[in-house]
């Protein structure tokens, strides 16, 4: 199912697929409620129909969400929708320890110490939730680019109980890594994540497994039957506390392993210090082990008794009739080991009666008086040292046993068992840290017994570095060890540029320079007929000073109005009214503009001019009075008023005016 860009829940965006595992597929989702990346762990399409899987899928998600710890992935949220059963967790960027180990080969000792110090913190807390992870390997080991190791992928851990023997009825784990009760199906727990982490630790500090073979079952067996090569012939560089702590961690019986996790952080921590020590302690479990011998039968022990009760006879018989003093001193003998063959049977009956080893029983999560009740069982005795808070326990339940629960491990009839009793969870008040410097209010949130979260905000009226909000109100209640978040100011959070100068460039190069310091640029026209044209006048905010990118800056550009020709058509006879020739001109005469009449000769030519705003344009002084269409060009910008003025030598002055926009118009015809 190609899921990539649906919304799953209406909230989580799928991105983009970024691994595969053995049962679910891995993407990267953009979570629109919280507006963060987050991972979404689906189970593949050919297992939503199969009952079996998608329980150990819920396993998973029931499994890891019960746990937080800082190298453990985080379990944001769980759900099933149109067939997806879904897992969103925290996504974590790095790379696996597989990856680093492939790329890089033997990794230095201490750096290999300290991811497993990382891991086997993580198994501490799962282990004391009753929690066993069952497949730990270098490919479910994510390293952050801050070093920090998270352990993920709880898709086969199990909350174990004492009848756990395997995950739904199969073996499960990877045979390079598994335990060799794994290997066999048997009985799982805490001590068999102990042995995984041994081998990534042996493959960490080698650059290679203890165990490899051409089949799965061969690998297998080798975990079964074979010791593996120490690490440290391997690589001469380890140091033999470290040799010694791989080798514990990966003995065949899991009595002989680390029996918590806890001890074996513990040793892993002394190694750092002591690295050539010789502290690890080796258990001797020859002692004791049980063996197979063939029974003895009753037929065997009868005919053994009766052939030596038959030679003893004889030869005593004769011995005695030898001998008649002695047959006292056998009386006395008989005697004496009569008298101490009884006190023999008395300390037997005295021992009968000593302790008996009993199993010690998991008094975690009950509360004083089931625990009480537990222990009156198996005839052992109660006592309280202590009572905490303790966020991972309700109040007035144990959270913590001496000795300590493990599988076989038995202790003497009327032992005392040490319990610490949680208080429950410690609350605290929320300090008001608004307003201090990010330092501050981390330290009186930290005095409050509270975490922070520090979530960067810009901001143009708060300084930068100082806390803007918090997202829960002073004064109120919470549990102690809550994360608080709090906004910090990191100013505009918009880089700045200083303004160039672009005055007299070109409309052009001011753009550039402007776009190229990421500026917005908006552009208004005027026009300065003593600049050049397309010149830029004018910046609307002064250079030298400091803006932000993006900024709107308007540029003031001289645009002159663009010269046009006017083609102007004169009706010169239709102004004039023309004349007439006769053969008795002197008989002639011509009204002037005031229609009078005179009998002086009339005149055939005149003068026109031609005005534009007010500047002659041309002049013709031997126009022909009969012309009707007389054509005259010229030239202006914009809007323009034309003049025209005909006179001619018996006074007569006729004028047309027009105004006319040379953008729109091309000719015009004076009548």
């Amino acid at each position: 199912m190609d899921i990539i860009g649906k919304t799953i829940a209406n909230r989580y965006e799928i991105i983009s697929k970024t691994g595969v595992g053995g049962m679910a597929t891995v993407y990267r989702a953009k979570d629109k409620v919280l507006n963060r990346n987050v991972a979404v762990k689906v189970l593949k399409d050919e297992f939503t129909t199969d009952e079996e899987f998608i329980k150990r899928f819920n396993s998973e998600a029931q499994a890891a969400a019960s746990l937080t710890h800082p190298n453990i992935v985080s379990i944001y949220d769980v759900g099933n929708e149109d067939g997806i059963y879904y897992i969103v967790m925290e996504l974590i960027r790095g790379k696996t320890l597989k990856q680093i180990i492939t790329e890089e080969g033997a990794l230095p000792w201490k750096w290999s110490v300290n991811i497993a110090m990382q891991i086997a913190s993580a198994l501490e807390t799962a282990h004391k939730n009753n929690i066993v992870h069952r497949d730990i390997k270098p490919h479910n080991i994510i390293i952050t680019e801050d070093g920090v190791a998270k352990v993920t992928d709880f898709g086969i851990a199990k909350a174990v109980s004492n009848s756990t023997i395997t995950a739904f009825g199969t073996t499960i784990g990877s045979v390079h890594y598994f335990s060799p009760e794994q290997a066999k199906g048997g009985y799982t727990d805490a001590k068999s994540d102990i042995y995984s982490l041994g081998v990534v630790m042996y493959e960490m500090l080698t650059g290679k497994v203890p165990f490899d073979a051409d089949t799965s079952v061969s690998v297998a067996l080798k975990h079964m039957q074979e010791d593996p090569t120490p690490p440290m012939e391997v690589n001469e560089n380890i140091p033999r506390a470290v040799n010694d702590i791989i080798m514990k961690a990966m003995q065949k019986e899991p009595m002989a392993r680390y029996q918590t996790a806890t001890q074996m952080l513990r040793d892993l921590s002394r190694a750092l210090k002591d690295p050539d020590g010789e502290f690890v302690e080796e258990e001797d479990l020859d002692e004791g082990l049980t063996r197979r011998m063939d029974a003895i039968t009753d037929d065997m022990l009868d005919d053994q008794n009766y052939k030596k009760k038959k030679k003893k006879q004889g030869k005593l018989a004769k011995y005695f009739s030898e001998h008649p003093r002695m047959k006292i001193v056998v009386i006395v003998l008989i005697c004496l080991i009569i008298f101490f063959g009884s006190i023999g049977i008395t300390s037997a009956i005295l021992s009968a009666n000593s302790p008996k080893d009993v199993q010690i029983p998991n008094l975690v999560g009950m509360t004083e008086d089931q625990a009480k009740a537990e222990l009156e069982k198996y005839k052992l005795n109660y006592q309280k040292t202590s009572e905490d808070y303790n966020s991972d326990y309700p109040a007035g339940q144990i959270y913590e046993q001496t000795p300590t629960y493990a599988d076989n491990y038995n202790v003497k009839e009327n032992t005392t068992v040490s319990v610490k009793v949680s208080k429950g969870t410690e609350t605290t008040v929320v300090p008001k840290v608004a307003g201090m410097t990010y330092d501050e209010a981390v330290k009186e949130l930290e005095n409050n017994k509270l975490k922070a979260e520090r979530v960067e905000e810009t901001s143009k009226e708060i300084k930068e570095g100082i806390v803007i909000s918090q997202e829960v109100e002073a004064n109120t209640t919470v549990n102690a060890g809550d994360t608080i978040k709090i906004h910090v100011s990191i100013g505009t959070g918009i880089p700045q540029v200083v303004m160039p100068n672009v005055v007299n460039y070109t409309e052009d190069d001011a753009r550039k320079t402007l776009t190229d310091k990421n500026l917005t640029v908006r552009v208004e026209y005027t026009e300065d007929t003593s600049k050049n044209n397309g010149i830029v006048l004018n910046q609307s905010i002064n250079s030298g000073t400091n803006i932000d990118e993006g900024t709107e800056v308007v540029l003031t550009v001289n645009k002159l109005a663009e010269t046009k020709t006017l083609d102007l058509t004169i009706n010169v006879k239709s102004i004039t009214g023309g004349y007439t020739n006769n053969t008795d001109s002197t008989n002639d005469s011509k009204t002037n503009t005031t229609g009078s009449t005179s009998s002086t000769n009339v005149s055939k030519t005149a003068t026109i001019v031609v005005t534009v705003n007010g500047e002659e344009k041309y002049t013709d002084s031997n126009v022909d009075k009969n012309t009707e269409n007389k054509k005259v060009s010229i030239s202006g910008t914009g809007r323009v008023e034309v003049k025209l003025t005909i006179t001619d030598n018996n006074g007569g002055n006729w004028t047309r005016t027009q105004t006319i926009d040379l953008n729109t118009t091309t000719s015009y015809t004076f009548e």
